[in-house]
Order: C-alpha cells, then structure tokens, then sequence
C-alpha cells in the first residue's frame, strides 16, 4: 500500500468516524422517570392550540383493578395489561445481555405505553379501565394461534382491539375497531424496542418510512412535532440490533413524532373504524424482517446497494463454515479478487515512480522558481517514462465504497452480536478485550508500508511511518469483525506486494 493510498484511506476512516460521531453526538431520549402519574394524579391538559394540537391530553380516569394477561412463545415472553390494552413487559429468549442475562425489549409502561390509543383531543384511553376476554397464552407446536380481545365502552365511545399471538414469529396481529373517537391514534410508545440506548454509531428512537425514505428522529428533531402524510410504511422504536414496529395492514393517513416529558413518540394518525396492524416486537434478522416488509430498518447507509450484496454473501460462507471469523476472512478474498489486476497495476506505477524520483528531483531544483514549468516539465517526465502519478491511489479509491459497506455490514448486523471467532475473541461485534488484533494489524500495515515503493521524499516518508501507529489507536475501539477483515486485507496486500516487487527485480536481472 503506498503513501497516497494510505492518505485515501485516512480520509476515508475520518469520513466514516466523523460521520458516526456526528450522528451519535444527537442528543438520546432521555430515561424515563421512575414513577409514573396514577388516574387519580393525572391532571386534564388544555387543548392545545389549532391546527396542530398535540395528542397527550390526559383525562382522569375511575381506579379499578388492572388486570394482566401473559403471553409467551419460543422467542418471547410478554404481558398485556388492562390498563389501556397496552403491552407493559417484553422479553426475549434467545438474547443476552453481557451479564448472560435475557434482553428486555420492556421492563415497564413507561411515559406512554406501548401500543396506547388516544386522540388529538382531551379524551386519552392510554390508561383506561378495558375489560378482557381471554386468559393466558401459551403457543407451541401444539398451539399455534391464540387471541386476546380489550373491550371499552364509555359515553358513546367504545374501543375493541384483538391481539392475535402466534407461536415461532415475533409478528402480533392487531386490529382495534373503533366508533366515537373524534380522532384515532396508536402508538409504539416511549420505550418499546429500545434494549440499548447507548449504542455505538448506531441510531437509538423513533424511526418511520414514508416511501422509500428513512426518517431515524432524534430528540433535537423533536422539539417541534412532525407530521408525515402519504406512503406510510411503517414506524418504529429502534436501537442497533432490535425494534418494536408497527406496520399498517389498513391505509394510515399520517403519522406523527413529538416528545412527551422529553421521551420522543412516534403514532399513526387517522384511522378508520377497523384499523389493523402487524406488531413486530424483536431482533432486527433481514429474513424475519422482511416477511412483514420491515427489511429498510436495517439502515446501511449511502453504500446499501453494495452492503446488502456482502451481508448475504457472508451469510452464505457462514453457513457452510459455521464461524463468521473465517467467513470474514473469505469474503476479504473473495472482495479483493476484482481489485486484484487494480492493485498490481497501482504497485508496479508506484514502483516505476520510485524509480524516477532522482529525475523528479532534478526538476524539481531546477525549476522550483518557476512552478507552471516546473509542473510542465513533471507531466513530460511522466509521459516519456509511462508512469501515471495517481495509479497507486487509484485502487483504493475504488475500493472505498465496498469498505465503507462492509464496514456498516460489520458494525450493525445482528448477526454478528454475541458471535465468537476463536481463542480470546468471543465476540466480533465487540472490541478486541485485549487489544491484539489491532496491534498486530498495525504491525502488518508497518511491515506493508516498508515493502510499498514510495514516490514521497524522505521527510514526508518518516511522517508517514506514523500512519500504522495512528490506525492502530483509531482501530482499538472498532468491532473486532472489522479489524480482522482490515488485518486480512493487508496480509493479502503483503503477499500481492512481495510477489510484484520479486517479478521486478528478475526483470532488472
């Protein structure tokens, strides 16, 4: 790799973490305060001002006995509550925390439950007193479907909905059928979905897609409410590796994101009398996700078009390999070969351009005074020895678009959470604990660099032999999936490189 190359790369790694710090700097969702207002503690708002009020008005409502009702499957177990026909417990089966503890999508109602109905009114069944019909549900191979039905019926407004649960899927049917709500709305609530808030270079809160746009929405976004209409997809409570979304079966006619004793919500707006949903409270896995058309919630950036392509690839060498280590390790090969003539050209440029830089020199002394003749004179010099000043960065400029694929394909592909490669790495999702591979990644970019022809002068050289100690702190905090792909990469770039250098040195003799 050659000294301009490694100036590209620099760039581009500044581009990908500036960008990454620039987005995670957005101000999270605040945590939510312990205690939550009663029926009797909750005071009647004022209707906001028209056009645009705000739909968080609370009503008071009569105490009664709130009522639970569990739901478990082999993926998750769950708790309804009368309180609103909300959801107030969540769990997941098949996840751990790093404590070997399962992850909790919910631990409790929060500011605003998830899946509250309310309208933009002064009338909010977020916690109001529904009746039930239905007791537990337990679903297996025996028992495949079972439903929970919350009846209100109060002052010429009644409000049914039917929870359908199905065991094997994190999909929930929904259907509320409504009459007498001057406006309808239903909600994800404040924290359903959210595991970690915290993640690294990964969004955390609301998110919605209108069309083919993705909206992830941050609290600074939310200190005015925004208002979505027409293409409603489907919106969402997300983190890195999980979401709690809803996607409208029935037309939606808006959407709606504003903050709530700064919690963000996101809701649909408008319903109808019979308005259905498909609730999806889970990991964020592209097969499941793509069965109820929730796929574009794994947001891989401006490079999609070419991380989508890797992450099946990788998916298929881990099938047979059955280690995500050595299936990185052979979708580098796999991803170098179309760059393989690329890079061979680059190096053999760079090679001959070592080799003039006495004559560079020259002209450069000899014309320093003047430097349009001295640039002139430059470009004679490379034209008459066939040597192009740019073939070396030329490789790595193309290769940058599949980095920075991979490099979102690495960082927020559930996939990879929890997923071990061998020996101390237990999880490539995460840093390396002890820090070796990204030491002996700096080392292979030193040894890379000492083998890599240069065109710099000697100062500019010495200042570059920096760039292995820079990358080795920059790559310390970086998923230990990508350094390894990054260590691969350079070894292959080593071996490329020994073997050009060994072809010119038998052509000189």
């Amino acid at each position: 790799m050659d000294n301009k190359t490694l100036l590209a790369i620099v760039l581009s790694i500044a581009v990908i973490i500036g960008y990454q710090y620039l987005a995670s700097q957005q101000q999270p969702p605040v945590p939510l305060k312990k205690t939550q207002e009663t029926a009797q503690q909750a005071v009647k708002k004022e209707e906001p001002p028209k056009p645009a009020p705000l739909p968080v008005a609370v009503v008071p409502v009569p105490p009664a006995e709130e009522k639970e009702v569990r739901v478990e499957n082999s993926l998750y177990s769950a708790v309804l509550s009368s309180s609103g026909a909300t959801i107030k417990f969540w769990e997941m089966k098949d996840y751990r925390d790093n404590a070997g503890k399962r992850v909790v999508l919910l631990q409790k109602p929060g500011v605003v439950p998830a899946l509250a109905i309310g309208t933009n009114t002064d009338f909010d069944l977020s916690h109001a007193n529904f009746s039930v019909i239905g007791g537990n549900l337990k679903l297996d191979e025996h028992n495949r479907t079972g439903s929970v039905v919350f009846e209100y019926a109060k002052g010429g407004i009644s409000v049914k909905r039917t929870y359908t649960f199905h065991a094997g899927t994190y999909r929930v049917d929904v259907i509320d059928q409504v009459t007498g709500l001057p406006h309808y709305w239903i909600t994800v609530g404040s924290d359903f979905g959210i595991f970690d808030k915290e993640a690294s270079y990964a969004h955390a809160g609301p998110a919605l897609l209108q069309g083919t746009d993705l909206d992830e929405l941050k609290v600074k976004k939310l200190k005015e409410p925004k208002t979505y209409k027409g293409d409603l997809r489907w919106i969402a409570q997300e983190d890195k590796y999980f979401c709690a979304a809803l996607v409208p079966e029935t037309k939606v006619e808006e959407a709606r994101a504003w903050l709530v004793k700064d919690s963000p919500v996101i809701a649909f707006e408008g319903g109808k009398s019979v308005n259905k949903f498909h609730l999806y409270a889970g990991p964020k896995v592209q097969e499941r996700l793509e069965k109820i058309g929730l796929q574009d919630i794994i947001n891989y950036g401006f490079f999609a078009i070419i991380a989508r392509p890797l992450f099946w690839i990788l998916k298929f060498f881990y099938g047979f390999l059955g280690n995500y280590g050595w299936a990185i390790i052979l979708l580098t090969l796999v991803v170098r070969i179309p760059f393989l003539p690329l890079v061979s050209k680059g190096q053999k440029s760079m090679k001959k351009l070592q080799e003039l830089q006495p004559k560079m020199n020259e002209v450069k002394e000899k014309y320093k005074k003047d430097p349009q003749k001295m640039q002139k004179e430059m470009m004679e010099l490379y034209k008459k020895h066939k040597v192009n000043p740019m073939g070396g960065c030329l490789p790595m400029v193309a290769q940058i678009p599949v980095f920075f694929a991979l490099y979102k394909v690495l960082l927020i592909s559930i996939e990879l959470r929890g997923a071990p490669f061998m020996l101390w790495i237990t999880d490539l999702s995460a840093k390396d604990p002890y820090y070796i591979l990204p030491i002996v990644m700096g080392i292979s970019m030193f040894v890379q660099q000492k083998m890599t022809p240069s065109g710099m002068d000697p100062k500019q050289q010495k200042l570059m032999l920096l760039m292995p100690v820079v990358f080795t702190f920059m790559f310390m905090n970086f998923a230990s999936g990508l350094v390894l792909y990054w260590l691969v990469n350079n070894l292959l770039s080593i071996i490329q490189q020994f073997f050009i250098n060994r072809k010119i040195a038998s052509q000189k003799a």
